[in-house]
């Protein structure tokens, strides 16, 4: 099948490479002409496990092509997905200008039947603008689909090419019949293509992502708690996932979530809560918690030090929202930097594939380690701000001999309580006791 995808993000290239993988003739459209050119010499421009092999094996096969011109887009593909980003507005709403410029230049340029896909999380009812905006652009006919992405950073790849479901949500039989034929390699399984309205497959996707924020932040909430009562947050959290209801998934308390879609997700259905006059209460909570648990350690560390940071250096092990990204995007790393140089420390940061995205944002506020342990050199503490799988058995010896005094803030609890005792170490974790040494 010929499909075009404007849009060469996360979802956009991801979503072109792997339909390539299946046979498809994919033209991938961006008005970045530098990125443009670069995928075309081979560069992959994200990072995303196994997509580079996938991007380089496709292109070789002349699979899958970039493009700067729309035109040429809107020629080539019989299905069109737009994958545009759809930012936060001011007042926490989903921005879709970029979804519905881009419908309204499809509309200008279209020549033939078309099915348009909806592949940016988007709030209900975009569908309906969609349409609106081709057809006061067009006579020709066509059909607008909407197929949420249910993809993971750093799981991107795996989670197309072995998806748990696809959701299409059309009123079309002609587009849908197409869009089975495109997905039926990916579904051989037996995983389910769910078809249904539009509107609820765009709602499908901000209640799944809002009830996995919601779960985190339960957790949170929880780990805050056991702090209170001296409970233990890792054994109240078996005894809950071992709950078939409840599942061990989504359970694991930390500093927050963050990242391009639970943030943003989560406050644009909100909004389109308040859009009609309901209230989502529990949604109004989590946003509330996710903020503050962001900077649940800060008071902690200030604490620590006799209420001053002034002239404290402190090294900061992870920066990605989660691991197996170089995505920083509302990352709780981001917040406590900015509360810790406001209150007069010095950092020094390492992470493994985020480190230039910090640095276009920091610049040389920070300093800017090489590797792990030269982050911890000479440094008062050590705050884990993302669960990298480097970080989870380091050298404690070395540690200590590196740190000024064995001391660490641990956001995403990757250690034992016992083993850091046994080690030497003050460790602050979230809903366990403290290690002191």
């Amino acid at each position: 099948m010929k499909i075009s995808v404007i849009g060469t993000g996360y979802v956009g290239l991801v979503t072109g490479t792997c339909l390539a993988e299946t046979g498809n003739d994919v033209l991938c459209i961006d008005i970045d002409a530098n990125k443009v050119q670069q995928m075309q010499e081979g560069e992959v421009p994200i990072y995303e496990p196994h997509l580079d092999v996938l991007f380089e094996r496709n292109i070789k096969a002349s699979r899958l092509k970039f493009s700067t011109s729309l035109e040429e887009g809107i020629t080539h593909g019989d299905i069109i997905f737009l994958a545009l980003p759809t930012p936060e507005d001011e007042d926490g709403s989903a921005d879709l200008s970029y979804v519905l410029g881009a419908a309204k230049d499809i509309g200008r340029l279209l020549k033939s039947y078309k099915v348009i896909v909806d592949k940016s999380t988007v709030p209900v009812g975009t569908a309906d603008k969609v349409t609106s905006a081709i057809a006061q652009e067009t006579t020709i006919d066509f059909d607008v689909v909407s197929n949420p992405e249910f993809l993971r950073e750093g799981f991107a790849v795996d989670d197309f090419l072995k998806p748990e479901r696809i959701v299409i949500g059309s009123s079309s039989k002609r587009a849908t019949d197409l869009m089975q034929k495109m997905y039926k390699p990916f579904v051989r399984s037996g995983n389910p293509i769910i078809v249904m309205d539009e509107r609820s497959a765009e709602l499908t996707k901000y209640a799944a992502n809002a009830f996995l924020a919601t779960k985190i932040t339960f957790m949170n909430e929880i780990a805050n708690f056991c702090e209170k009562v001296g409970a233990d947050v890792d054994k109240v959290r078996a005894g809950m996932g071992t709950d078939s209801r409840i599942g061990k998934r989504f359970l694991f308390p930390g500093i927050g979530y963050g990242g391009s879609c639970f943030p943003k997700d989560v406050k644009a259905l909100h909004k389109s809560g308040k859009d009609v006059n309901y209230e989502f209460n529990i949604l109004d909570a989590v946003i509330k918690v996710n903020d503050s648990q962001k900077r649940v350690l800060v008071p902690r560390i200030e604490s620590y030090f006799g209420n001053s940071l002034d002239g404290k250096t402190i090294a900061i092990w992870g920066l990605a929202f989660k691991p197996e990204t170089d995505d920083i995007r509302e990352a709780p790393a981001l917040y406590m930097i900015d509360d810790l140089l406001r209150k007069g420390a010095k950092l020094t940061v390492f992470d493994p594939e985020a480190m230039s995205n910090v640095k276009r944002k920091f610049g040389d506020k920070l300093t800017y380690a090489e590797s792990m342990y030269m982050a911890v050199k000479d440094a008062d503490a050590l705050i884990i701000s993302t669960e990298w799988s480097i970080f989870r058995t380091p050298d404690f010896n070395k540690l200590k001999e590196l740190l000024k005094q064995p001391v660490i803030f641990d956001g995403r609890n990757l250690y034992d309580i016992t083993d850091m005792e046994q080690e030497g170490f003050y460790y602050s974790s979230i809903g366990r006791k403290e290690s002191k040494f």
